[in-house]
């Protein structure tokens, strides 16, 4: 199982090799940290941004459910069909996904570039969306709108619920059927 993640990277600052302003020829790999080699992508290459490049371009992947990080690393290309390392980022998934924010939300990001000698090396802008499946998507006619997740606010029957976390709890004992006078 994966979930398809739509990734943008728009561009990076402040880029150096050795200390010194790149002068082009840049280009992205973006890979999840539970995928094999073959399943990485990566941008074109920019010739004219040096040191502040700008590619603005999409990727589509899928990322497995198990994976922790996507991995981006910004890549010079060399005079012999090379190319060395600019900086590396690893973005946690749970940046984008899970928690209280809602799937097929554009999220836009900023990293910090580290280099091979674990040095800071510029900044990378992106953005992500997380693609909700067709099947999964918000459709009235096949919700069911009695299903319910909470507390029940009474042990009457009734189908009231509460949903939270409170901000104070008390753990009153009742005595004789009353709740106890705090």
């Amino acid at each position: 199982m994966s979930r398809t993640v739509e990734m943008t990277i728009l561009s990076a600052e402040n880029l150096q090799m050795n200390r010194k302003s790149i002068r082009g020829s840049t280009f992205v790999t973006v890979q999840s940290d539970a995928s094999s080699d073959d399943t990485s992508a990566a941008t074109k290459v920019d010739l004219e941004g040096g040191s502040y490049p700008s590619w603005n371009e999409k990727v589509v992947m899928d990322v497995p459910l198990h994976a922790r990080f996507i991995t981006v690393e910004v890549k010079c290309k060399t005079s012999s069909s090379g190319s060395n390392s600019v900086g590396v980022a690893q973005i946690p998934v749970s940046d984008f996904i899970g928690g209280y924010m809602p799937e097929n939300q554009l999220h836009f990001l900023s990293y910090r570039l580290w280099d091979g000698k674990v040095r800071r090396n510029g900044v990378i802008n992106i953005s992500v969306r997380v693609k909700v499946a067709e099947h999964s998507s918000c459709n009235l006619n096949s919700m069911s709108l009695s299903a319910v997740t909470g507390v029940p606010v009474a042990g009457d029957g009734s189908s009231g619920v509460v949903t939270g976390i409170p901000a104070v709890w008390i753990n009153g004992v009742e005595k004789d059927g009353a709740p106890e006078q705090f």
